[in-house]
């Protein structure tokens, strides 16, 4: 299929490699050819599969909203634009278009989602917990997504909002880490990215996924379908 890949950074590169490995045809949109999203015509996406966005927060919402616009389907593995999510699920929605987003497309990390929203129970027996996470020096967003999201998954579980400490150093691809304390034990868990091509893997089977599908997904909750 075809897909237009927004984003050059590291990761964007990956997934757009693994795409062609996949036999899928990809071009590259760089962010100096689409300012505000303007490239993201219905003359150019009309013979496009799946737009995928791994770009930054400044830059996302402009891209999703020009694709919503156009019916288009896109997958979005930029964080950081969460808070706007009731406005693009209407959007969405009034469009009749698909957007697949996630906060993290790596199957390990939603294995640690799940291991998580376990182990929350523990809240509820005098149990404290902090969430820590470490990325790279150049991630644009703090707390990373995948943190906010694992926050968000604890406080479902277990209606703690846990705090989160955020590090940027050096060239960490991604540490998160979940410890829940007690005078008696401790409790930890923790995923630990080696490289990003579990990240690429995953934004492109969804792409693969959500392929004539309509509505707006989460990842974390549509991954086992894939």
């Amino acid at each position: 299929m075809n897909i237009l890949m927004l984003g050059c950074g590291k990761t964007g590169s990956l997934v757009a490699e693994v795409a062609r490995e996949h036999g899928h045809s990809v071009k590259t949109l760089r962010a100096l050819e689409n300012p505000e999203g303007t490239a993201l015509t219905p003359e150019r996406l009309r013979d496009i599969a799946v737009v995928i966005d791994f770009t930054t927060p400044q830059a996302v919402i402009k891209n999703i909203e020009a694709c919503v616009g156009a019916a288009a389907t896109i997958v979005v593995g930029t964080t950081g634009w969460y808070e706007q999510l009731p406005r693009i699920k209407q959007m969405v929605k009034e469009h009749d278009a698909a957007l697949l987003y996630g906060s993290n497309f790596s199957i390990g990390v939603n294995l640690f989602f799940e291991a998580s929203k376990a182990a929350a129970a523990a809240l509820h027996h005098r149990y404290s917990g902090q969430i820590f996470e470490r990325h790279h020096t150049h991630k644009k967003d703090a707390p990373s997504g995948t943190a906010l999201s694992l926050q968000k998954i604890i406080a479902e579980s277990a209606g703690n909002a846990l705090e989160i400490t955020s590090f940027r150093e050096g060239e960490v691809i991604g540490m998160h880490e979940l410890i829940l304390d007690s005078p008696h034990d401790r409790i930890y868990l923790c995923h630990d990215s080696k490289s990003r091509r579990g990240f690429a893997e995953g934004a492109v089977r969804a792409a693969e996924w959500v392929v004539g599908r309509k509505g707006l997904f989460d990842f974390r909750e549509v991954w086992k379908q894939m």
